[in-house]
């Protein structure tokens, strides 16, 4: 059976923030990784998600819409 990863984040808005679901629950919408950062550790998941390169890398994580690198509303 495949599990999907606990943590999504949806495309870019008109403003360049994305939408953060962690366990199908939306937690905010961020705006850049460093907030990526607050919000999973506010949700408890430090473990490999520490700072920034770790979160781009992490497997946990499913990027819709563009990958840790996108923010550009534009760029899609």
């Amino acid at each position: 059976m495949t599990t999907s990863p606990p943590v999504t984040i949806d495309a870019p808005d008109r403003q360049g923030g994305r939408l953060v679901r962690i366990h199908g629950m939306p937690v905010g919408r961020a705006y850049g990784l460093w907030e990526l950062v607050v919000f999973l550790h506010r949700a408890g998941m430090r473990e490999g998600l520490a700072d920034e390169d770790q979160i781009a890398a992490s497997a946990l994580i499913d990027w819709r819409g563009g990958g840790p690198d996108q923010w550009d509303p534009m760029a899609r």
